[in-house]
């Protein structure tokens, strides 16, 4: 397969993958760069705040965006 060429067609459907793409995928996603990282923290929370969150969709972005406010002032 041709790695020039795309490998999704017009009409928005997959090609077929050929042994030639398979031989090079990896798996998984790439890294991240240095600066983009996350860093994993455990915090404890009251039970009540944990039933809140839980119902957020995106709990990492929820926190770092209430975090973010929190400690910009």
């Amino acid at each position: 397969m041709n790695k020039d060429r795309p490998l999704i067609d017009s009409d928005g459907e997959v090609d077929d993958l050929g042994d030639s793409f398979f031989a090079t995928a990896r798996r998984g996603r790439p890294a991240l760069l240095p600066g983009d990282k996350k860093v994993r923290m455990n915090l404890m929370i009251d039970a009540d705040i944990a039933a809140k969150l839980n119902e957020v969709g995106n709990k990492s972005a929820f926190v770092t965006a209430a975090l973010r406010k929190a400690l910009a002032g």
